[in-house]
């Protein structure tokens, strides 16, 4: 039975104390946040022991295990006093907003052998895994180009200021939500040699970004372009998907489903055929023991014990070094939104339509 704590009780902290208290191998020794009345109401109503200090927590307690869900600013420091107790950490995404702090702690958890996982939790979706299996069997020959999307209605209108509205917090659509469909794209292709053409523009928010745009360069000439959106009310919630061009077809992915398109002359997979195909995330995914949002929350969870209990503490395809992949990437597309200068044309903009000098409209010239 592995003995866990859960530390940081907003959303998704709550959301992984419900599965992960309902998980058959585990057993929520106990939590920690800093707002008393949640704190109050889990008591009352579960029983599990509650701390406001961390630090006092692991001194009371005996653990095998936490759970960081805390402001993306507070990981590194929660993170190391995790690891320097020799617990398992769980942390969620994005790990740190200093890239070389992560990357210290990922050497710290690898040395120590402790399992270490970052919440991507796309990486457990059947259709996005279903990718990973097809580009690694060459199914589409070499990828070329993906782009990688995100869009949701998250921010809509300006409102007050909270660690999600702050960049400095690892707040914003980039830290929060364009994270996702970067940590794909690493999966599927490795860490890119440059980005290019970056934009993190406001539409509401005063403190940060609502949408990213960026390209991604890899060394082998391949290619892939960003586009995240979380003002875009024309979504009912957050998607995710991919697109993934090679010279051999075409791989569409979302939540829902994985359609190929395989050209003549590929190497087919067992199971698809030459032109479209498509498979369902309902017949790629294993039952959880607990629904709660989406199965890829439980499963990640459930991964993260099984290797616990395996004692394979480096074999984890989330771990915190591939976290800090895509949080390099992340400082990067920041650097380049910042400080490269756009490369300008030097031809004169064109006159709007209608306006042209010298065209007669009814007998009357044209006013320019």
């Amino acid at each position: 039975m592995v003995r866990l704590a859960v530390v940081g009780l907003g959303k998704m902290g709550l959301s992984h104390y419900a599965m992960i208290n309902a998980h058959p191998d585990v057993k929520v020794e106990a939590v920690c946040d800093s707002t008393g009345y949640v704190l109050d109401v889990l008591n009352k109503y579960t029983g599990v022991r509650t701390y406001t200090d961390f630090d006092v927590m692991l001194r009371d307690i005996e653990l095998d295990a936490v759970i960081v869900a805390t402001p993306s600013r507070s990981h590194g420091q929660m993170v190391e006093v995790a690891l320097n107790e020799n617990l398992h950490v769980f942390c969620e995404k994005p790990f740190c907003l200093d890239v070389t702090e992560g990357e210290r702690l990922a050497r710290i958890a690898t040395e120590r052998g402790l399992v270490n996982q970052v919440g991507y939790h796309n990486r457990f979706v059947g259709a996005f895994q279903e990718v990973k299996r097809l580009l690694d069997t060459g199914a589409i020959g070499a990828v070329t180009h993906v782009l990688a999307e995100a869009y949701g209605p998250v921010v809509l209108k300006p409102k007050g200021s909270t660690w999600r509205t702050q960049r400095t917090e690892g707040g914003g659509c980039l830290y929060d939500y364009a994270a996702h469909p970067i940590n794909l794209v690493n999966w599927y292709l490795g860490a890119p040699q440059s980005v290019g053409g970056s934009v993190l523009n406001q539409i509401f928010s005063k403190d940060t970004e609502d949408e990213v745009f960026s390209t991604l360069y890899y060394e082998d000439g391949k290619s892939a372009q960003i586009s995240v959106n979380w003002s875009d009310e024309s979504y009912r919630k957050m998607t995710t998907k991919v697109t993934i061009w090679g010279t051999q077809g075409r791989i569409y992915a979302d939540r829902q489903e994985c359609q190929v398109y395989i050209r003549d002359g590929a190497s087919i997979p067992a199971g698809y055929q030459r032109g479209w195909n498509v498979r369902y995330t309902t017949d790629l995914t294993e039952a959880v023991w607990f629904y709660l949002r989406g199965e890829e929350y439980s499963a990640q969870l459930d991964y993260f014990v099984r290797c616990i209990e395996e004692k394979d503490g480096n074999d984890n395809i989330n771990s915190f070094e591939e976290a800090v992949i895509t949080d390099r990437v992340m400082a990067m597309m920041v650097a380049d939104a910042e400080k490269r200068p756009p490369v300008t044309s030097g031809i004169a903009p064109r006159p709007a339509p209608g306006k042209k000098f010298g065209l007669l409209f009814g007998g009357r010239k044209a006013v320019s």
